[in-house]
């Protein structure tokens, strides 16, 4: 007797699917841990530069002393833009949103930069550091271009004498950044670097295993970001606060969410089932920068939110995650809104090219296999003889 064909299991969205192995980072969601490359995200946060946290992730260890200032100087020397990029920033409508307007110009990088085509993926160091080092360094340019030039204002260059944080807080309101101000987006880039086999780093890895060049695969990670259920999400809690607007009506908001079984903005994670110990950082960072700058009812919201949310979605595992008080912090600073996600982009292009840097010359094609549940055997009705 024939025995029937196994059916594969179907996971909705690959949750729980291992799609590769991987050294570049680690989450633990039931206690809320994050690592790169076995060190802890809070002591990266606390010790660590962006510039380093990146040199981390690409190469898997921390830098020498010498490899650092080789790195930075780099970076630096890399900040600058085309004119013609300039040129087609120019040309898009005053309504674009950044998100959009990074997506077009990473990829437009790509015709700047030929990368060079290889069939087993294989490609010389110098050559992956060389484009490593590229988009790292012109993202915070491109942002802070188009930041400007939207409102007719012209860009400004980058300066070669600050960091990385600091220097894009200086081509985006061209003051440059107190201490804390520089330190606080300078953390904020550190635990956006990279975050395990997320939607946008695995659009990364499907469009590079076609061995695609990276300023596309880069453009295509920029692309999944840009969904409000991925990067987009820092946007619509401060859109939640502002429509709540007072503490006292925090509670009928949420209740009225539950009851309705809408999504709360900034609450859930796929993997984390506690706090995400990134929003903990940041909430950490916003307590600091009030004290110079005093609160607002805005934050007083969120952590009556936070308060109310444990009663009920915390037994569920339902916590903040990174993009409920990011936004927070990055409003306090002057940023616009629709800033918030395409800054997400420039920490984590970085995590991005570790992915990258990490599959090259494994010389597979992503191609999954799906379930077919549609007919068979059916006619084809001549198009006059159908109804």
């Amino acid at each position: 007797m024939a025995t029937k064909p196994e059916i594969p299991c179907y996971s909705p969205g690959l949750a729980g699917i291992p799609v590769a192995e991987s050294a570049v980072s680690f989450v633990d969601g039931q206690r809320g841990h994050l690592e790169y490359r076995g060190i802890d995200i809070e002591q990266l946060a606390e010790r660590s530069s962006f510039e380093e946290t990146a040199w981390l992730l690409l190469y898997g260890e921390l830098p020498t002393e010498s490899e650092l200032r080789t790195f930075n100087k780099a970076l630096t020397h890399h900040r600058r833009m085309k004119f013609r990029i300039r040129d087609m920033l120019k040309c898009f409508p005053e309504s674009a949103h950044p998100m959009d307007s990074l997506q077009a110009t990473v990829a437009a990088l790509g015709t700047f930069y030929p990368f060079p085509k290889s069939l087993d993926g294989k490609l010389d160091e110098q050559t992956v550091h060389h484009v490593c080092v590229n988009l790292i360094a012109k993202m915070p340019t491109l942002v802070a271009a188009h930041a400007r030039m939207r409102h007719g204002d012209d860009p400004i260059p980058p300066r070669d004498d600050l960091s990385h944080a600091a220097n894009f807080y200086y081509m985006l309101t061209g003051e440059e950044p107190d201490a804390l101000t520089e330190r606080i987006i300078d953390v904020a880039l550190i635990v956006h670097a990279e975050h395990t086999m997320n939607a946008s780093t695995f659009s990364t890895l499907v469009v590079a295993s076609s061995h695609a060049d990276p300023y596309t695969s880069i453009s295509a990670a920029i692309g999944s970001l840009s969904g409000p259920l991925h990067g987009g999400a820092n946007e619509d809690v401060l859109k939640m606060l502002d429509e709540i607007g007072s503490v006292e009506a925090a509670e009928s908001y949420l209740q009225g969410k539950l009851a309705r079984k809408e999504k709360i903005p900034g609450l859930g994670h796929r993997v984390y089932k506690t706090k995400d110990p990134r929003a903990t950082l940041l909430q950490r960072l916003y307590v600091e920068l009030t004290e110079r700058l005093g609160s607002d009812p805005t934050y007083e919201i969120a952590s009556r939110i936070e308060e109310l949310s444990k009663q009920t979605l915390g037994k569920k595992g339902i916590c903040p995650n990174v993009d409920f008080y990011s936004g927070i912090v990055y409003r306090k600073l002057g940023i616009p809104s629709d800033l918030f996600t395409p800054i997400f982009a420039i920490a984590r292009v970085a995590g991005w090219l570790a992915h990258w840097k990490e599959q090259l010359g494994e010389g597979r094609i992503y191609r999954p296999s799906q379930i077919y549940c549609g007919e068979h055997g059916n006619p084809y009705v001549p198009l006059d003889q159908r109804g």
